[in-house]
């Protein structure tokens, strides 16, 4: 018997293509085996391989049954979240989100998501001794290094990152840190760990504040028209299940008031802006 093909680390296909659609089939369809534990997740989150018709690649299993409770989030309902926010990312054809699924495993039901190998010379946020960002940077705001001394948070200028930030704004992304954004190879950034996501209540707690107030670029409004098309119909149906109708309904009026406004949304107030720790 020959050995399986492998998946390179961090070749997740483009979306809407064949490829990527065999990516979701063998996650979701595919043999898992647990390999390890990733112990430094706040979750149950199990380093596996999947394997289907002679193709194999690692992946991350989060089941249910290992999700903590949290006072803001029904219980049970993370993993799920992690499929929508997915969906969310397909529908905008920005590909951002590696291929997630939702499907039984070794520990129950729980969310499958293909591995994303880092290029970790890539440098997305940093922390200066300056009142003001240098080119090429975006500020997020003063962090305390310690001894009375503070310094500013910067995340890179990047079209990439800026991509994100709008997705972050749709879902409601209560929790995009640093360690949750994966620059990977041929150029590709992917966002990951999308369970606190989708709330009803705006929880908008992110380090991609650089563009807030700006205006959306052309080609974020004409994706959050996409969005909005697609929420009435095809993409809206693919949430049914994944979140509640509620939920999906302050999905529609997030998009819909990004379009109205036309800007990115600033730190409401009512909320911590920065998740915590920050990376």
């Amino acid at each position: 018997m020959s050995a399986p093909e492998r998946i390179p680390p961090g070749s997740v296909t483009a979306p809407g293509t064949a490829s990527g659609t065999a990516d979701a089939e063998l996650l979701a369809s595919g043999e898992l085996t647990v390999r390890g534990r990733i112990r430094d997740a706040s979750n149950a989150a199990l380093f596996c391989t999947v394997a289907l018709d002679g193709r194999e690649a690692s992946c991350v299993y989060k089941p249910v049954a290992g999700e903590r409770p949290l006072w803001d989030f029904p219980d049970g309902t993370l993993a799920a979240r992690e499929v929508a926010a997915y969906e969310v990312s397909e529908a905008t054809g920005w590909g951002l989100v590696p291929p997630t699924v939702l499907r039984d495993g070794p520990y129950g039901e729980g969310m499958c998501q293909l591995w994303i190998d880092v290029q970790a010379e890539t440098e997305l946020l940093a922390l200066v001794d300056a009142e003001e960002p240098e080119p090429g940077w975006k500020a997020i705001g003063l962090a305390d290094v310690g001894e009375g001394r503070t310094a500013l948070l910067v995340h890179a200028d990047d079209e990439r990152l800026r991509r994100l930030a709008v997705i972050d704004a749709v879902i409601n992304n209560a929790d995009r840190k640093g360690g949750h954004l994966l620059p990977a190879t041929g150029g590709r950034l992917y966002g990951i760990d999308h369970g606190v996501t989708f709330n009803v209540e705006n929880k908008l707690r992110t380090l991609l504040w650089g563009w807030a107030g700006e205006p959306l670029t052309p080609e974020a409004v004409d994706v959050l028209g996409g969005l909005r098309e697609g929420l009435a119909g095809p993409l809206g149906e693919r949430l049914t299940g994944l979140i509640t109708e509620a939920e999906i309904d302050a999905t529609r009026a997030r998009v819909e008031d990004l379009l109205t406004t036309g800007v990115h949304p600033e730190p409401s107030g009512e909320w911590p802006a920065i998740p915590w720790p920050p990376v």
